[in-house]
């Protein structure tokens, strides 16, 4: 199989396996005009098999919403086909808009325009808890 180099653009790196096409979707990729790359199941010496995004252009990031999913993932911003900088998503102190709280009695439930905003409680096991009612969230 043979993807191009990338000139201009990004590398996300180390995305848990299956999870490539649902972080495609999370952060827009499908509206993009440019090339994006999706590769399923790559092999890594380090987690055994790895998904990977390549963007043929260097867009704005919710990095709030990697380091989320896993912060084992990596960026490479790519200019002039040389790697300018590599960024290590971690765990946000709080996130919005990327986890739904599931508490039918939440007030995120009856004001829909409310942002659903949850806090990291738990930094060794990655739990976060909705700000509004407490309810936890967990991992995706």
């Amino acid at each position: 199989m043979i993807i191009g180099t990338i000139v201009d653009g990004i590398v996300i790196d180390h995305i848990p396996a299956g999870r490539g096409m649902d972080l495609y979707r999370d952060l827009g990729l499908d509206k993009l005009e440019c090339e994006v790359a999706v590769i399923k199941n790559a092999s890594s010496g380090k987690y055994g098999k790895k998904d990977i995004l390549k963007i043929n252009e260097v867009i704005d990031l919710n990095y709030d919403m990697l380091g989320y999913i896993d912060p084992h993932i990596t960026v490479n911003i790519i200019r002039g086909g040389e790697r300018m900088e590599k960024i290590h998503p971690h765990l946000p102190e709080t996130i919005t808009g990327v986890i739904r709280c599931k508490n039918p009695r939440c007030i995120t439930s009856i004001e829909q325009e409310l942002p659903h905003i949850f806090r990291l409680t738990d930094r060794e096991h990655g739990v976060y808890r909705c700000l509004y009612c407490d309810t936890k969230g967990g991992k995706r």
